[in-house]
């Protein structure tokens, strides 16, 4: 591996815990009352080489090598209509919802431009812009790609069985907006992801189980769930496309020029 991609690989690996917050306020208004009943305690697993086998076992379900090779993905988060671009060799994020877009650079999120309809924001209202652009990529996100984030710092696996069979319960110590919080990996024979049971700091009802499905590989070779169902709640992914790099992705000029030229001599 080059200087360059040794780089982009390190700044990735540097993104902690996601968590599920503004899609899981959706899920929990729409299925509270459904669930109320459902409500599950939190498990308690047994870690050790059985769950990092398992772990190993739905990452090279994902093409988890791939993934590392896809330095750009883009996607439009169905609830909200947000567009999302993601620069992974840089780990900077273009979030466009309606005529507010944010450029953030994720290792900072401190360090971003926001405009409105064109026109640059400052101040306070940049500085909230930002923030919440961040925040929202963090969710978004997250309903993307989680099961790439198995062992991201912070983390640990543990091994839960469930109607006879081996679930991963992967739960996330520290970081992102949502520490604290715990996912049940429910997989296929061959590792695939098929659902997971959520303990989140946002819901009222522990265990809420929603299903990962509607599987693409992008181009790259590594492959992202498009669609979540939960009772009668749809989340959909759309226009879910991946490259090795940004230019092969987005020809042109540098959508991210703006901030390359704020935070870069």
């Amino acid at each position: 591996m080059g200087d360059t991609a040794k780089v982009a690989a390190g700044r990735r690996k540097r993104h902690w815990a996601l968590g599920c917050g503004g899609a899981i306020a959706i899920v929990a208004l729409v299925l509270t009352g459904a669930f109320i009943a459902l409500d599950r305690p939190r498990p308690h697993g047994v870690a050790g080489d059985e769950a990092e086998l398992l772990a190993d076992s739905m990452l090279g379900a994902l093409r988890s090598d791939a993934w590392e090779r896809t330095g750009a993905i883009r996607w439009t988060f169905g609830p909200s209509g947000t567009r999302h671009l993601w620069d992974r060799e840089r780990d900077w994020a273009r979030v466009r919802a309606g005529d507010l877009e944010v450029l953030v650079d994720l290792d900072d999120p401190s360090r971003g431009i926001a405009t409105r309809g064109g026109v640059r924001l400052a101040g306070s209202e940049a500085r909230r812009a930002i923030r919440d652009g961040w925040a929202q990529w963090i969710n978004d996100s997250f309903w993307l790609i989680a099961p790439y984030k198995a062992r991201d710092r912070g983390t640990t696996r543990s091994i839960v069985r469930v109607e006879g069979r081996s679930a991963l319960l992967v739960e996330y110590a520290s970081g992102g907006v949502t520490p604290g919080d715990a996912y049940l990996w429910l997989l296929d024979d061959d590792g695939t992801p098929r659902a997971w049971r959520m303990w989140v700091s946002v819901l009222p009802v522990g265990g809420v189980e929603t299903s990962w499905e509607g599987w693409i590989t992008l181009p790259t070779g590594a492959r992202v769930a498009t669609r979540h169902e939960a009772g009668p709640f749809t989340l959909e992914l759309s226009d879910v496309a991946g490259a090795a790099h940004l230019s092969e992705l987005e020809p042109g000029p540098d959508p991210f020029a703006a901030l390359a030229a704020e935070i870069e001599p």
